[in-house]
């Protein structure tokens, strides 16, 4: 695999953040309240909603999501994938794509094999070289209030053609910072469930979206 010519999960990337820069993750809420929170996010305008299944458990809510999303004409993602079997598993109950905390040659190359556009995990000069090698540029910086804006700001000064997509805890508070610093896109979760931040994500999204 080569850099030579846009990878298509590349191509997805680009085309599913080029107008909103803000993702939800829903963890660990049951079915009921994950289409509930899905529903806020489309209709604050956010397009991209990631729900992890970190255990067998969480499958259901992603199940949930993934017929609120059709209903709605949304896409719904996986998060939290580390095995190849989570990606089958992600891309048998539909979701259209998959992120992972870390970088895992095996879970990238059997999201290749199926298709379904993946997003690795990254903390180190080295996951992100690696990612690029076999043509991700679209990685997640994990965890982000860890790393910082500092960390993302100074690691994209060589990897120039890197998007990240910041992740950990992010909040209507503090997103700013990393959109600034160069993040492409800012992971928000307990923000959309805090009444009190809401208007901010709002104000946030109006500020940023294309």
């Amino acid at each position: 695999m080569t850099t030579s010519a846009v990878h298509p999960f590349t191509a997805y990337f680009d085309a599913a953040y080029a107008a909103v820069p803000v993702m939800a993750i829903l963890r660990g809420y049951s079915p009921e309240r994950t289409v509930e929170l899905c529903t806020r996010a489309w209709d604050l305008g956010l397009t991209q909603v990631e729900v992890p299944i970190q255990t067998p458990e969480a499958v259901p809510s992603l199940e949930a999501a993934v017929a609120a999303a059709r209903e709605r004409g949304a896409e719904v993602g996986a998060g939290t994938v580390t095995t190849p079997e989570q990606v089958d598993l992600a891309h048998q109950v539909g979701a259209v794509f998959t992120v992972a905390p870390g970088f895992d040659p095996e879970v990238i190359a059997r999201s290749v094999e199926l298709g379904v556009p993946h997003v690795p995990g990254v903390s180190t000069p080295s996951e992100i070289q690696q990612s690029v090698r076999l043509g991700l540029t679209w990685v997640k910086a994990f965890p982000a209030s860890v790393l910082g804006p500092a960390w993302i700001k100074a690691v994209l000064a060589p990897f120039p053609g890197v998007k990240m997509v910041a992740t950990g805890g992010i909040n209507a508070a503090n997103a700013a910072a990393y959109l600034d610093a160069g993040a492409r896109v800012v992971s928000l979760g307990s923000a959309l469930e805090d009444p009190s931040q809401l208007d901010r994500v709002a104000a946030l999204l109006a500020s940023r979206v294309a």
